[in-house]
């Protein structure tokens, strides 16, 4: 799959793990079978989640490593305790914060775009949602009728931390038990941001107003951790997710003029690769 590198400033290919495993289990009779009755329940992603707390896993990291092209030029490989110890590593962010109409990315991850349309649809490729669905909450929808949908899907390479959009404070907090489906795109007819098992968190911000951050579960993701934080500052850690790749879903009501790349390549229907606390549009006054 392709998708617009910025920093490169060039269109590459996605590497992506597991690619014949998941064509399997979306694209054949028998791997549907045993995705709807074992591979997506949340039991088997806790089981396999243990694992990779065990001290066992740690003989996974290196070639993990090697595999995915993980950039761990800031970390000693040897220092971690399991796989999910380096899977959930911090490093250290210098986000620009002296604008506060800068809009940020909230994290490593690739990104894309969706207009929220006036009927509280939203089309993301081949999956059609209701904002009501995603959000769990028909009457929170309204409050995003006509608003922006920022799609960050975090892949398994990624750093697996994600950031407050703006400082505010925490309104509410739910979760929303779901099974577990890949976030990539040969699970796109599954409706994932609306089956999935998922947190949703309304923000009450300094300078988008009410924000819903969704964050998704994904295959063999064994859980999505916030912190429990009720007042927050901009690009300050919301929380992690623990092994596999994953998606997290921003509603705004607020206008916003996203970079000229950023529209661009959104236009050509390609995901932009971004890094947390780089700028990716401002917010209209």
């Amino acid at each position: 799959m392709q998708y617009y590198n910025r920093k490169t400033a060039r269109i590459e290919e996605e590497a992506e793990s597991m690619q014949g495993s998941l064509h399997f289990l979306y694209d054949t009779a028998l791997g549907r079978f045993c995705l709807k009755t074992v591979v997506a329940r949340p039991w088997l992603s806790k089981v396999y989640g243990k694992y990779q707390k065990s001290r066992f896993s740690r003989r996974k990291i290196r070639s993990f490593v090697a595999k995915n092209n993980v950039d761990v030029s800031d970390w000693d490989v040897d220092s971690f305790r399991s796989f999910n110890d380096f899977f959930t590593r911090k490093k250290p962010l210098s986000p620009d914060l002296e604008d506060p109409s800068d809009l940020l990315s909230i994290a490593d991850s690739k990104m894309r775009i969706f207009p929220i349309t006036e009927d509280l649809v939203l089309n993301v490729k081949r999956s059609r949602y209701t904002v009501g669905e995603i959000l769990g909450d028909e009457a929170l929808a309204e409050q995003f009728r006509g608003g922006t949908c920022i799609v960050f899907r975090l892949a398994v390479d990624d750093y697996h931390r994600y950031h407050f959009i703006d400082k505010g404070r925490l309104i509410s907090n739910k979760k929303i038990k779901g099974v577990l489906h890949t976030v990539r795109a040969v699970s796109e007819k599954f409706n994932v941001f609306s089956r999935n098992a998922r947190e949703v968190s309304l923000l009450e911000t300094e300078n988008l107003g009410n924000v819903a951050q969704i964050e998704v579960g994904a295959l063999f993701v064994g859980k999505i951790v916030n912190h429990p934080e009720r007042e927050f500052d901009k690009m300050q850690e919301k929380g992690y997710f623990e092994f596999g790749g994953s998606t997290v879903v921003v509603l705004l009501n607020k206008e916003i003029e996203f970079d000229p790349d950023i529209v661009e390549m959104n236009a050509k229907d390609l995901e932009i690769k971004v890094r947390a606390g780089e700028r990716i549009g401002k917010i209209c006054q």
